[in-house]
This record gives C-alpha cells, structure tokens and sequence, in this order.
C-alpha cells in the first residue's frame, strides 16, 4: 500500500514479558499489526523493529507517525526482580522501621514458614531527621537543620541512586518534606528525588511511605528506559510525541512518567481493559470481565455498567497482584489510581512441573521471551502451558503469527511425556489436557478476586477473552466459572496495544479531607476543596497544552461509615457539589457499600476520607475504534479460506477431528463446536458443547451449553 498524501498514523506498542505487540491505525483507515518476540535485554530494540515492520507493511515513512502510545512493564519488572535503584528512604525521627512494621496481614495465614517480602530499602539505608508535624499539619517540632544536613550527607555516603522523603503527616502539612526535598536536589543533583507531599498526600503512613519508596526505586530505571526510547525514536525519524500508559487507564506524557513512574507498575494490562468498556459500548454488552493472558501472566478485571473498576491501592509482587483487602501482605503496596485488576502468574510460558508429593504445577516461572517454550525450538528445556497446547492440537502445530514463529510439536510432546505424563502415570493426551485445565482453575482466582470478593456474580457477565492465550483457556475457564457468553474480539492477540489508541491523557490528582458528611462539609468547604484539586489539575493540562475547553473533569470521593478502617470510592456529580445534600451523598455511598459488601448501616454517621480529581484531554473528535473496520484489516488466519482439520483433544469428550478455520468463515448463524480459530495473533478454541458465531461489529461470540 502506498503513502497517501496526509495520511497520519498513530502507533500502540505494548511489551509483555513473552511478546511485543505494535498496532498501527492510519487517519485514512489503514491497520496493520506486528507480533514478535520481546528483547529482554533491550526492549527499545523490539520496538524499533515492530514499528518499522507495520511503517513497511503499509508503504509509510516514519515521518508520518503522529503519536506513539506506549504500555511497559518495565516499572514492573524491576521490582518483581527486584533490580530497581539502590534506594535511601528519609523520615521522621522515630519511624524509621515503618517499612518492616507494616500491616497485621499475611496472604498465607496458617503457612508457619511464610516470610513477608523484604523492604525495597535494606535499614541501613534508612535515616531519620529531627522534625514533627501533627495530624492537623500543625508543627509539633520544626524542621532541625543540622539534622536535615547530616542525612543528606549520610545518603550521599550510603551511595543511592535514588530517595525517597515520608514525613510523618506530611499530606496535612508538606512545608518540611519540601524543604528536604530541596535541600537533597541541591547537594545530590544526580540522585533520583521523591517526596510523598508531591506524590501522594494521603494519610495512612504505611501505604504512603511504600508508595513513595516504590516511585524512587523503579524512578532511574525508568528515566534511562524513557530517554533512550525518545531518543532512538528520533533516531528513526519519528516527529510524534511518545506518550506512556498509566495504570489508571489513562495516558501521560514522557515527562510525567519520569517524575511518577509509579504510576507505570500496571501499565501494560490496563489498555486492554480500557479496549474492553468501549467495544462494549459499541457491540452491547455493558457487564464484562476481561481475561488477558500472555506468555506470562494472566490478568482480570470488571467492566460494569459500562465502566471500568478503579481502586486506589494494589499491591505488586506477591503471588497474585490484587487490591482486595482479603488477600495482603505478600507484596508492595501501591497507593496510586489503578484500574482493579488481579494478575497471576499464568500464561502460555508460565512452566509446568510435578512437586515432591506428586501433584502438578503450573508458574509462577515463566519461559518467557528467552528461552521460551519447547515447541519454539530456541533453546527451552522445561514444559510450559504452550507446549501441552501444541499436544493437545489447540494451536498449529508448524508455526504461530502467520509463519514467523516456526513450532516443533514433537519436541513438545517428549518434554511432556517424560517429565509430567511419566511421573503422573497418566497417558500424555489426559497430561497435557490436565495442565490445560490447571490454568483455567489458577485463572479462576484471578476472575474471583475482581468479582466475587467485590459481592458480583461472574454468572451476570459476559467474558471477553484477549491476548495470545486467552480466547484459548476463555472456555475452560467460563465453563469453570458458569459464564454462558465468551466474546473474542477482533485483534484479540494484540488488543491490549489496540487499546492503547483509544486512551485519553489523564492526570489524577487527590488530597486529604477528614470531614464528617454532613450540612457544613456542604456550605462550602467541600466545594472550595474541590476546586482547589480541579485548578492544580487544570494548571498542570494547561502547561502541555490542553485548554480547559478540552478538559473533561470527574470528580470522587473515598468514604467510610464512622470508625471503619477502609473507605470506597464514589463518584460525586458536579451538581451534586453545586446544588446536593448530605444525604444525597450519603446515599450513594451507602448503595456502592452495598454492591460490595451486601449491606448498609442506616443510622451510622459517614465521613469523607480523601477527595480526588481526574481531568482528562480529549485529543481530537475522532475515534480510532472501529470493530468491524479492525475485522476486516485482519484479513484471514492461517487456514486462507481453505477446508482444514485437525486432530484436537477435548478431554471426556476424546479426540476429535475438527475443522480450523479463520474468522472470515464465521457468520451470525452459529456455528457448532469443535471448531479451531486461527488468525495471525492469536488462536480460539471452541469445545464441542459451544457455538461460535460473527456479531455485527466483527467479534467471535462463543456461547457454552450442552
């Protein structure tokens, strides 16, 4: 296809820890897509690579890309293997230990041999300063200056690379968190400087305090990652602006990630379910919960009512990142906007084996990018779920992403037979068919801790299945979960970077505010608060150009009942502010305590706990989601219209010849299963109790029953 004058492109790249995935969309509709291996050791290499496939696949020059939106884990990765900054965090006098205290959970209660995960910052690391604010922000003791200086030379001795400030109530009083701050800049100008009045000005010191630590350790990681990508992207002759995906679902520009990387732990999963609430919109369907399964991870999350989840606290690092207050305690908190969502150690890479007592294992390693599964034949000795795939017959058994991945089956079943059929006992047709069900099982936590610990029936949502794995394990696990309805969408392989193109840049913006709900919060104060958050907003938007005519501004409120430990957050409408009663927001609070935890408390008094702001930048009228359009762009899977079969095992119901087909072949007259979807991302498997069909914007619906 050849350049046409004007034409514009915009580019989605999302790294996994197995793939990089670039989408390219054009303003005169054009699409194309790379999937290829991520370059572990220098992530900047794949992208550079991807991007220049998908210019060449539709005839562009790089001075036609507009905007690069990009989704990283490299936040992520540092603290998972724990290879961040070397990091000194100062406090005040006395809290020095806060990061070892921590709170009264453990995500393991009766395991005896449990260890807690150890601070990001070892103590010797950790100094105190001479000050003391009080919980009103009036100063108890002011700030020691020979104690602020003798830390700062302690720190420049401790050799860190980075620094994170936590004073005690700082977020009702920032005057000397600030001052430190500046002090620290102006002595150490090449160590990383974080402080949690700047960050994050909410109470609870804990929480803050990891926060802020997490924001300094991955902070120079980030910054080198950032700056070499910008650089290398001008390199190539790229004139468009690098923006980076939030963990909130919204994007930010290059600058902002330098200075609150934090904000990137979870980067990469939240595009995809951004992707997820507007296709349905567009397609109808308003309840859903996302499945989006790499080659290392599997991710869950809740759209409801046509909205994403949101949480203000996660935690990253344990077994299974969520933000439920049931399961804690196994890795770093982070008090940052993030959309709510779980992920497990679970994806095409993640390796199976067999424990000391004899039961089967899947994750949390994973193969990975390098060596990878067996069945690529790079260099991977272990079995993985991939490779009891290609057994099984639920992916081509030759090649993955129409032929450049070539596939060794028979290697996969030797590893398969000798270190798990064998020691089970088991013929290697029902072994791989029970690692293949062991992933949907450990995907059902996943699904569970976004609904059933938030009190949602996952039987009321419809299943939307993405990533390289998903719509493979989406049936298994729907049938596991009593889900009828699973949705693959167009793209599914790379949707996630798909919906990258879609975010809107996004700052977020929260502050303290103990009050009680009720007549004086509403005469005035709550509303000048508010507007206090809505102009430092609007202020930041206005200096990368973004009037406030193109600012859309939402606002919420975290709530409590009186004395209760945890708040939820509620939407609170502008005339809510403007013209509403206590009891108004009472109600609402009320209502969202009752979608999560089944009851209310009709007489207790209710407080407001923390006020936040989101204001987001609308770019331009146009949307780049189109389904159907996508659909078409696809173009066909592996099979190229031809009549092709296989044989494919499904468990109880044996091994059966079954029809591969692409997705041009289905229609909106249902189609039974067994049925094999192949397209050059990714690939569907259709049991034989389940009927797959077209809907009119291009997805696959897959409805279960026998």
């Amino acid at each position: 296809m050849s350049l046409q004058s004007g034409t514009r492109y915009t580019v989605g790249v999302d790294i996994g820890g197995t793939f990089t995935d670039v989408v390219l969309v054009g303003s005169d509709g054009a699409v194309a897509t790379k999937k290829l291996a991520s370059t572990p050791d220098d992530y900047g290499r794949g992208i550079i690579t991807g991007l220049e496939a998908v210019l060449d696949d539709v005839g562009a020059e790089p001075s036609a890309v507009a905007q690069v939106v990009h989704g990283t884990t490299v936040a992520t990765n540092a603290i998972l293997e724990r290879r961040g900054a070397t990091t000194a965090l100062v406090t005040t006098k006395g809290f020095r230990d806060v990061l070892e205290i921590q709170r009264i959970r453990i995500p393991e209660l009766y395991n005896l041999f449990y260890e807690k995960p150890k601070p990001l910052v070892p103590r010797r690391r950790r100094f105190e300063v001479e000050e003391r604010v009080g919980p009103g922000g009036v100063v108890w003791k002011p700030l020691s200056m020979s104690s602020a200086r003798e830390v700062v030379q302690a720190v420049r001795d401790s050799g860190a690379e980075a620094v994170a400030v936590c004073f005690l109530h700082s977020y009702a009083n920032p005057e000397h968190e600030r001052r430190l701050r500046e002090l620290l800049e102006e002595e150490l100008p090449d160590v990383f400087v974080t402080a949690s009045s700047d960050l994050l000005p909410e109470i609870r010191e804990y929480e803050r305090t990891s926060t802020t630590v997490i924001n300094a350790y991955v902070g120079p990681i980030v910054k080198q990652y950032m700056t070499s990508l910008v650089d290398r992207l001008r390199e190539l002759g790229v004139p468009g602006r690098l923006l980076v995906m939030q963990s909130n679902g919204g994007v930010m520009t290059v600058e902002t990630a330098i200075s609150r990387p934090a904000q990137l732990v979870e980067s990469g999963p939240a595009a995809g379910v951004t992707a997820v609430a507007e296709l349905g919109r567009i397609a109808g369907f308003k309840n859903a919960i996302t499945l989006d399964m790499g080659g290392t991870t599997a991710k869950a999350s809740l759209v409801e009512d046509g909205e994403v989840a949101l949480t203000s606290e996660y935690e990253v690092g344990g077994g299974i990142n969520v933000s439920s207050m049931m399961v804690q305690g196994g890795g770093y908190p982070l008090k940052v906007p993030a959309i709510d969502i779980a992920e497990i150690g679970a994806g095409g890479g993640s390796i199976v084996w067999v424990d000391r007592g004899g039961r089967l294992q899947l994750g949390p390693r994973s193969a990975g990018a390098v060596p990878g599964p067996v069945c690529y034949a790079t260099g991977g000795t272990e079995p993985t779920l991939t490779d009891a795939n290609a057994v099984l017959g639920y992916i081509n058994p030759e090649s993955l992403a129409g032929g450049s991945l070539p596939l060794d089956a028979e290697k996969a079943r030797a590893v398969l037979e000798e270190k798990i059929a064998a020691p089970l006992g088991l013929p290697l047709l029902e072994a791989a068919h029970g690692v293949y069900r062991l992933a949907g099982a450990s995907m059902v936590r996943a699904v569970k801790a976004v609904s059933t610990y938030r009190g949602r029936d996952p039987r009321d949502f419809t299943l939307v299945a993405f990533g390289g794995n998903g719509p493979i394990c989406a049936v298994e696990m729907a049938s596991l979960l009593g889900i009828r309805t699973v949705v693959i969408p167009p793209i599914a392989g790379l949707f996630s970077a798909l919906g990258l193109l879609h975010a809107t840049l996004e700052y977020q913006i929260v502050n303290t505010y103990m009050q009680r709900a009720d007549e004086h919060a509403f005469a005035g104060p709550l509303r000048q608060a508010y507007a206090d958050l809505e102009s430092r907003a609007l202020a930041t938007l206005s200096a990368q150009g973004y009037g406030s005519d193109r600012v859309v501004i939402e606002r919420f409120a975290d709530m409590r009942y009186a004395d209760q430990g945890y708040e939820l957050t509620v939407a609170v409408p502008e005339e809510l502010i403007l013209h509403g009663r206590p009891a108004d927001m009472i109600e609402a609070f009320a209502a969202e305590h009752v979608r999560s935890y089944g009851h209310r408390a009709e007489d207790e008094p209710v407080d407001f706990v923390n006020l936040r702001v989101s204001a987001q930048a609308s770019e331009n009228g146009s949307k780049v989601f189109d389904p159907r359009a996508l659909a078409n762009a696809q173009g066909r899977g592996s099979s190229d219209g031809r009549s092709v079969s296989r044989q494919v095992f499904f468990g109880s119901d044996g091994l059966l010849d079954t029809p591969v087909i692409d997705r041009t072949s289905l229609s909106e007259d249902p189609a039974r299963g067994p049925l094999v979807i192949e397209e050059y991302d990714v690939t569907s498997v259709v049991p034989p109790h389940g009927r797959a069909s077209l809907d009119a914007t291009g997805n696959i619906v897959v409805e279960l029953g026998r």
